[in-house]
């Protein structure tokens, strides 16, 4: 079985590197990072990700409008994508699972479970 594909977007270089080393070193996984929705876009066009984790709060394009832009493209609708975020009162988790995320991760995580979060999510 091939290693599983994860595009990661956020706008914060420092944490992406520490998710993407989470990644790739519990899970095996190939990480792309994007810095900004745009960015995220323009992977799209070469990668194809099994999953997509994306940070809510971005400038320019947040993560929510990111995430109704891939639900628009027959190309990426399919992507399940986990929201990476610091909104965790429950009035905000029910808005994005009406969505139709797959989950939510709450900021700060603990890296050393963080791979298993995205696999139990994913149901992988």
């Amino acid at each position: 079985m091939s290693a599983k594909s994860i595009l990661l977007i956020d706008d914060e270089p420092n944490l992406s590197e520490v998710i993407a080393v989470c990644l790739q070193s519990f899970k095996g996984w190939t990480v792309s990072l994007a810095n900004s929705g745009r960015e995220g876009f323009r992977l799209l066009e070469t990668v194809q990700p099994d999953a997509i984790l994306l940070d809510v709060m971005m400038p320019e394009m947040d993560g929510i409008t990111v995430y109704r832009n891939l639900q628009e493209n027959p190309d990426t609708q399919n992507i399940p994508v986990i929201l990476l975020t610091a909104k965790v009162q429950a009035s905000d988790r029910e808005k994005f699972t009406q969505l139709g995320v797959v989950g939510t991760i709450a900021k700060p995580f603990n890296p050393i479970t963080l791979a298993d979060q995205v696999a139990q999510l994913l149901g992988w």
